[in-house]
């Protein structure tokens, strides 16, 4: 990762930061945000805070067989699956605090649009090849099996649970054909390959360009850059397009208006981080904004996903870029949207688990984010993911590791310490009282929270988040032991001490001051609430609004089955410049009024943790 993006840099630095799309085919459960949501956020705030300009984007994925699938189970259109499954992920990820400056859908008549371009200049370079290849066909259904929905023994290492595009365990790329014994994870038949035509993305030709930028990638998560360099040791042609009648039409002459051909899912998703980035600019009022994010060199881009998305995101993605910009073997033209940057980082978490298994809606193992919302809120979840997530390792969530966090660390930790801080000095003063000089105990606890900005926040620009939260959270278990070693209760009842009484407190919310500004990126929203108990006004951490919009951009699109123009939908945005937090000591003004605080994190009932709610109840 890139250093200059820290809170020491000297300049303002453009941060694009893109988040993996979620498949609108239903609600979204805390291990889809413990991958993607969480982090993605508590970096962009911090980003922010730091003074750079960020652009955040995302949006619903409402292509591929997932959705039919889905539709079919539920006996709906796909379209009106997609329509109300956004509508409640938009609802989700809003809830939860995740500040995007766009959070869109792939049926956009822009997406589309951005779409086919890009293959048509991959296509004009000499990128995409036409290729005869074998299909994986549902036998019952006559529909296209995805390689994803094909599982089987991998013919590398022998792992009995290896994907028809590639073996988490092996690392390498497969084709659905080459599974030993392969099924559909649909309905557990056996399928049937047959010939079928498809254009092919040449990764051989852009093999040598994408191994001459992954070897600069020398910062990643060890693990992600291990998986992504193992990627170049077998690359072959992988098909873009599908036999499937619900997605983008594919852009070349004798293709477009083949209702039963369209692009992969997997081609047009990944281009959202792109079409997102242009429909916001139009929203925006400035349609060329999005080149600062996208054309200037010095703008660092970071992508957030689970582990099982990396290989689009370190070869798939990067490829089309190079091809698209004629930088492979082939060479080949610049095209209208000029040469795009690639990744500075993919940031993928690990997964989370529940009882050892991977959550999954259509197993039973699930908690869903609207339930967990509406028990607890969004604070207690974003801790949790952030102290004890998957960050680079599979981490299980239990009801009772999620108690103990939120009771010992959030309440009795940070809570008390912003409660019995504030509560003294309205108490005994009714203001921030004004210092006297400073003892070596008062200058020893404000220069750990003076340097902790600098520590958490080089850990914070390198997405390293738990040490950052970690540091973070030693400060206040410090400050809490401040107070009990400086006792200001017994100072109180003292006249003689009044001054000493007043410094102490003065110096515990100076760092209730620190320790808000470096917790808002985590606990965006308990930040609000602690700003206004220390007495200032107005909005210090800016939440996400959610949007209507009209879908009306007047683009040229190619081919069948089109989104209509005029359609209106929701979207996630923000307005998040005009907010006061940024990642330095804002100073506690002596005199500032100050009233009774109220409770800010309740503690949880300690049953919980050996029962779980009753809408996910401890198995």
């Amino acid at each position: 990762m890139i250093s200059e993006t820290d809170s020491s840099a000297s300049s303002v630095r453009n941060i694009l930061v893109c988040v993996a799309w979620p498949y609108a085919n239903g609600p979204r459960h805390i291990g889809h945000v413990a991958g993607f949501g969480v982090p993605s956020d508590v970096f962009a705030r911090y980003q922010r805070m730091a003074g750079n300009n960020v652009l955040m984007v995302s949006g619903t994925d409402e292509h591929g067989t997932p959705l039919l699938v889905q539709a079919d189970k539920e006996g709906v259109g796909v379209g009106e699956l997609a329509d109300r499954y956004n509508a409640q992920i938009v609802d989700d990820l809003a809830g939860l605090g995740l500040s995007y400056d766009l959070f869109t859908r792939t049926t956009t008549r822009n997406h589309y649009a951005v779409v086919q371009e890009l293959f048509r200049g991959l296509y004009a370079n000499g990128y995409m090849v036409k290729e005869t290849t074998k299909g994986a066909i549902s036998p019952s259904t006559g529909r296209t099996l995805p390689d994803r929905y094909i599982e089987g023994t991998c013919p590398i290492c022998g792992a009995t649970d290896a994907r028809g595009d590639q073996c988490d365990t092996c690392g390498n790329q497969l084709d659905p054909a080459d599974l030993i014994c392969p099924v559909s994870k649909i309905n557990g038949e056996t399928p049937q390959f047959v010939e079928t035509e498809h254009f092919m993305l040449d990764l051989p030709a852009l093999h040598d360009a994408l191994k001459a930028w992954l070897e600069t990638r020398e910062d990643w998560r060890p693990n992600v850059l291990k998986f992504s360099l193992n990627l170049l040791e077998d690359m072959r042609p992988r098909a873009m397009t599908r036999d499937i009648d619900w997605g983008i039409p594919v852009p070349v002459e004798g293709w477009e208006d083949d209702a039963s051909k369209k692009l992969y899912v997997w081609f047009d998703a990944v281009v959202g981080y792109l079409s997102a980035s242009i429909e916001w600019a139009t929203r925006s009022g400035n349609p060329e904004a999005w080149k600062d994010f996208w054309q200037d060199p010095d703008t660092r881009g970071y992508y957030f996903m689970g582990k099982d998305n990396i290989t689009f995101h370190s070869q798939i993605w990067p490829a089309e870029l190079l091809g698209y910009a004629g930088r492979g073997d082939k060479g080949g033209a610049t095209h209208a949207l000029g040469q795009l940057n690639l990744p500075t980082e993919v940031v993928s978490s690990e997964f989370l688990t529940m009882s050892g298994s991977k959550f999954s809606s259509s197993k039973g193992v699930v908690i869903y984010v609207k339930d967990f919302l509406a028990e607890f809120g969004p604070d207690p979840l974003r801790y949790f993911i952030a102290v004890a997530g998957p960050e680079n390792n599979d981490t299980d969530f239990t009801w009772d590791e999620f108690v103990r966090r939120v009771n010992n660390e959030l309440a009795n930790g940070w809570g008390n310490l912003v409660n019995r801080t504030v509560s003294m000095a309205h108490k005994n003063f009714g203001q921030v009282p004004s210092p006297s000089e400073l003892s070596e105990a008062d200058s020893a606890i404000l220069d750990l929270a003076s340097r902790t900005f600098d520590s958490a926040g080089e850990d914070l620009s390198r997405a390293r988040f738990k040490s950052a939260i970690t540091q973070i959270m030693h400060v206040v278990g410090e400050a809490n032991a401040y107070i009990a070693e400086q006792e200001p209760w017994k100072l109180a009842k003292d006249d003689t001490q009044r001054e000493r009484l007043a410094t102490v407190l003065w110096t515990a919310l100076q760092v209730v001051s620190d320790c808000n500004a470096m917790l808002t990126p985590f606990l965006p929203h308990i930040a609000q609430q602690v700003h206004e108990t220390l007495g200032r006004r107005g909005e210090w951490a800016a939440a996400p609004r959610i949007e209507e919009v009209v879908d009306d951009t007047p683009l040229e699109l190619v081919g069948v089955g089109l989104p209509e123009r005029g359609r209106t939908y929701r979207t996630i945005t923000g307005d998040y410049r005009g907010q006061q937090a940024t990642w330095a000591r804002v100073d506690v003004k002596p005199g500032t009024p100050l009233s009774k605080p109220k409770p800010l994190i309740a503690k949880l009932d300690p049953e919980l943790g050996v029962t779980g709610p009753e809408w996910a109840p401890v198995q």
